[in-house]
């Protein structure tokens, strides 16, 4: 099984998606987060967070147009299988939203 690193990537940082959310839109994101992760399975390594940016340390290369908003660590057999995985992720329905997928790579001479 190869470990995939999943960055959420957002328009507006995950504490601005939270704190504009009503108790019932926040449970119904979380209903909905439950629900695939129930279907991911044993594809989650782990479930991960949302993350809010505190500093930059060096060069600052900025987040583009989105901002990471959060991230999880999955596994598969294959790129198509964790495609499969991902299949009606819950952070997709957030419009401008993307997943930013990147495999864990031997670390040479280990």
């Amino acid at each position: 099984m190869t470990n995939y690193l999943v960055i959420y990537r957002a328009p507006v940082s995950a504490s601005d998606q939270m704190a504009g959310a009503s108790p019932e839109e926040a449970q119904a994101g979380m209903d909905a987060w439950m629900s695939w992760a129930g279907r991911a399975g044993s594809a989650i390594v782990d479930m991960g967070s949302p993350l809010a940016r505190v500093d930059t340390i060096g060069a600052d290369l900025g987040d583009g147009e989105l901002a990471i908003a959060g991230f999880s660590v999955m596994q598969a057999d294959s790129a198509d299988a964790l495609r499969e995985a991902l299949d009606g992720h819950p952070h997709l329905m957030m419009p401008g939203a993307a997943l930013e997928v990147l495999e864990y790579l031997p670390l040479p001479g280990m």
